[in-house]
């Protein structure tokens, strides 16, 4: 917020500069305002000056001097601004400007942080989409929350959008699940057989194959097909892995189903496209997609020789029914095992006509679970492999939800099980929810005692002149430029590294000053600094899907 107003004095002077000949308009948009990278170089710092002299050829610290000239009657907004090393400009923004903040942000209320910089563009966000074979993984869980993130800030920044999950029902993974299913239905009626060899070995397909035996009895005991076993596996692990994301408060707008790609004809149509644009040819009995014309170093399958279409082949069908949805931006979320088949199915985008341009995909690494410092490997129920239900359990939603937005997506995580079931102020989810107890908590013993902390009438904001609260005031001025740019980079990690240090900001300043005192003016004053800080870290920890709880 402040910033812009920065900025936008600087734009002014900036034409102001270029109208008296000072300097050409050809800087114009390529200068910055910016948080200064050392203490004590003020508020905000511009490279305007280095940037102007680079293209007028001339001196930056005399341009600089013509700017500083310039703002010298913007005694408002700056303390004051000086020129430092080869011509970068600082501000020192005056308190009473950052203490502007509280009213806006107590009147905003639920609303501060947001804003409609997504002008209601339409973005569809497809994640999870898990095969429905077995209860969802950590790497799955890390997905989904990344994924209900992204769209939560990107609905917090004006944009419409539609969570999709791309529902895998179809292939050869799901006729090993029916094949899995119906050799443990045999075995549980006392018959010999001899499991698949790349079957599924959970728990819950002895589970799902004794629910068969309860209601069918022995009568599918003769049935070759694997249809019937495969449908009640199918319907079973999706009401799991609804479940589990239930529990982790993810809704999705829609499920895709795969295999309406093949019974409405996508599929074929799409083999046909490509091929009348001579994209296509045979080769091994295989019908080959020629990638190397989308600068891939190989061809690639996209129907093997059995005549069964690679995984290649619906994704690209799947793709091109998401551009005929009218969708402006298509974001995927993958698991870096997708590395090498993104680059073939937006080959596959391009070549039938669209822009793969409109679509992103965000890559995440692999979760490891540690425990006194060593990895958990194996779960002891349901899988082989901790599953997110597990997980939930153990931590709680919350903590779930806060690890794993604390990492970038394509960074490795170690999911620290012994952190995050920690009471205590180690534990970054703790830390930032206890912040926003505490401060209801102020709020509370505030309002026992008669004062409104929201009402500013005869409140003197002047009388906030410790280093603590500017601090606090500045680092919630940069609250919904946060969330803008968490929302537009797909990063919700930076939203979380803004909470742990606006909590951080806010329990020091707790521990150091008393906010009820015997002195009636600074302790309203100081309520007024509470509750703005309660609203913006409610909003923030709202935003992203985590509670915000009043009371610890």
């Amino acid at each position: 917020m402040i910033r812009l107003q920065v900025k936008s004095v600087l734009d002014r002077c900036f034409e102001k500069g270029v109208a008296a000949g000072h300097w050409s308009d050809a800087g114009m948009g390529k200068y910055t305002v910016e948080l200064p990278k050392h203490e004590g170089q003020g508020d905000f710092s511009s490279n305007i000056a280095l940037v102007l002299a680079g293209i007028e050829k001339c001196n930056p610290r005399e341009i600089a001097a013509a700017v500083v000239k310039e703002l010298a009657g913007e005694k408002k907004l700056f303390d004051r601004v000086e020129i430092a090393g080869p011509g970068f400009i600082n501000f020192f923004i005056n308190g009473d400007i950052w203490r502007t903040l509280i009213p806006v942000v107590i009147d905003r209320d639920e609303k501060f942080g947001k804003s409609e910089v997504g002008r209601g563009r339409k973005v569809m966000v497809e994640f999870v989409s898990a095969n429905p074979t077995g209860p969802l993984s950590i790497g799955h869980g890390r997905q989904a929350i990344l994924g209900d993130s992204i769209a939560r800030l990107l609905e917090a920044t004006g944009h419409d959008v539609f969570r999709e999950y791309y529902y895998n029902d179809a292939g050869r993974q799901m006729r090993v699940l029916g094949e899995s299913t119906r050799a443990r239905y045999l075995e549980l009626l006392g018959e010999k057989v001899v499991f698949p060899e790349d079957g599924y070995q959970g728990e819950y397909i002895i589970d799902i194959a004794r629910s068969l035996v309860d209601e069918k009895g022995d009568s599918l005991k003769s049935v070759e097909d694997v249809t019937p076993f495969k449908e009640r596996a199918e319907k079973f692990i999706f009401q799991d892995i609804s479940g589990t994301l239930e529990r982790m408060g993810i809704v999705f707008d829609n499920y895709y189903n795969e295999r309406s790609l093949y019974e409405d004809g996508h599929i074929n149509d799409v083999v046909s496209r490509l091929r009348e644009k001579g994209y296509v040819y045979e080769k091994d009995n295989a019908v080959w997609f020629k990638t190397t014309e989308f600068g891939q170093e190989k061809d690639r399958v996209i129907i093997k020789s059995s005549g069964e279409p690679t995984y290649r082949l619906p994704d690209i069908a799947y793709h091109r029914e998401k551009f005929r949805r009218k969708f402006d931006w298509l974001i995927d979320i993958f698991g870096s095992d997708h590395i090498a088949t993104v680059p073939d199915v937006l080959a596959g985008v391009e070549a039938l006509g669209y822009d793969p341009s409109l679509v992103t995909v965000v890559l995440h690494q692999f979760v490891t679970l540690t425990r006194e410092g060593k990895q958990v490997k194996m779960s002891t129920r349901k899988a082989n492999f901790i599953t997110v239900d597990e997980l939930i359990e153990m931590v709680g939603t919350d903590a779930v939800r806060f690890f794993f937005m604390m990492r970038r997506a394509d960074s490795q995580m170690e999911f620290d099980l012994d952190l995050a079931t920690k009471r205590s102020q180690e534990n970054p989810v703790y830390y930032v929810q206890y912040g926003h107890a505490r401060l209801c908590s102020i709020i509370r013993q505030a309002r026992e005692k008669g004062l409104q902390p929201g009402n500013l009438e005869e409140v003197d904001l002047s009388l906030l002149q410790e280093p603590e609260e500017l601090n606090i005031l500045k680092a919630v001025s940069f609250f919904p430029e946060m969330i803008e740019t968490a929302a537009l980079d797909l990063a919700p990690h930076k939203a979380i590294f803004y909470f742990i240090d606006l909590a951080g900001k806010f329990h020091s300043y707790y521990n150091k000053h008393k906010v009820l005192t015997d002195d009636l003016p600074l302790t309203r004053a100081r309520l007024a600094l509470v509750e703005m800080l309660r609203i913006v870290i409610r909003n923030g920890l709202v935003i992203t899907g985590i509670t915000a709880p009043e009371k610890m």
